[in-house]
């Protein structure tokens, strides 16, 4: 019984030190998520405000650009996954992959063929163990991005893009990521960064009276400016709500692993005190059946 009081007390100490750690990173998770959110914050509205830029430019102009305009035949298609370099996130980056998977299915199940472009350790070794071929690979910043690592991975896909099919290149660029929505929520979305999609509205009433632009030196010109600041705008805003979702989603897993430590050592401790209370008992039992037989010896001899 002794050796079994030992073995839950070890037991109890292991889990208390695996609790100690666990809460620690729940505790420097939270005060990263902070920082990232108000970087989130902090880019979004300019993200979104160069898109409308860029979406009226194309609406609007009858320039044709190869970053706005679709090719007749798209045989090659980009997909950037933006996943973590470290796990104890919880589904984080798994989720991000299985989205990615799905995109890849939908893309070949339209004949074409996917080039993964890579963003942290967890999808490039996902791809790694399954012997799959990338196009590019980039790791040590995903808990904290900056926007020359966005500027380095956009510089890659626009390349890309502008080299002809035949010699590499690509039709289209689609990015995989995680949207930060709040502490508790975290979704991958699929996002088509180029060709730029124009979206016409419906149901726009008669009396609607749209702008009119003057582009000076020219469209193509404003077009060649803005484009690349558009896809880098993207592909930072994605890093940064990637990042924020990757710090959400660990702070959660840590607390869930520090709330299952807590219940674990109280579930050891019942053990341990039951395991004492016998190793009592029995110690009790056998002092009393001692008295008993020093008791008969005594009366026999007497």
């Amino acid at each position: 019984m002794g050796a079994q009081l030992r073995v839950y007390r070890r037991r109890i100490r292991t889990v208390q030190s695996t609790k100690k750690i666990t809460k620690a990173m729940e505790l420097i998770a939270a005060s990263r998520i902070i920082k990232a959110q108000a970087r989130v914050a902090a880019s979004t509205p300019y993200a979104e405000e160069i898109t409308r830029a860029v979406s009226a430019l194309a609406s609007f102009s009858n320039a044709e650009h190869p970053l706005i305009t679709e090719k007749e035949e798209r045989t090659r298609a980009a997909m950037l996954l933006v996943t973590s370099d470290r796990g104890l996130a919880g589904a984080y980056s798994s989720n991000a992959i299985k989205e990615g998977e799905a995109l890849t299915e939908l893309l070949r199940g339209e004949g074409k063929e996917v080039r993964p472009y890579l963003v942290g350790r967890k999808a490039i070794g996902f791809y790694r163990f399954r012997q799959r071929e990338t196009a590019a690979q980039w790791s040590g910043f995903s808990d904290s991005p900056e926007y020359a690592h966005a500027k380095e991975i956009s510089e890659r896909l626009i390349n890309d893009f502008l080299t002809p099919t035949e010699e590499g290149g690509v039709d289209e660029i689609h990015v995989v990521s995680t949207r930060f929505v709040s502490m508790m929520t975290q979704t991958p979305a699929v996002r088509r960064l180029i060709p730029l999609e124009v979206v016409e509205a419906e149901d726009v009433p008669e009396d609607v009276i749209y702008p009119l632009y003057d582009f000076e030196p020219s469209a193509e010109q404003v077009l060649d400016a803005l484009l690349p600041r558009y896809i880098e705008s993207r592909v930072y805003n994605a890093l940064l709500q990637a990042a924020a979702s990757e710090h959400a989603a660990r702070r959660r897993a840590m607390k869930a692993a520090t709330d299952n430590a807590e219940d674990l050592v109280r579930t050891l401790t019942r053990l341990a005190n039951a395991a004492r209370q016998a190793e009592i008992t029995q110690e009790i039992s056998e002092i009393v059946g001692g008295a008993n037989a020093l008791a008969d010896a005594s009366t026999g001899s007497e």
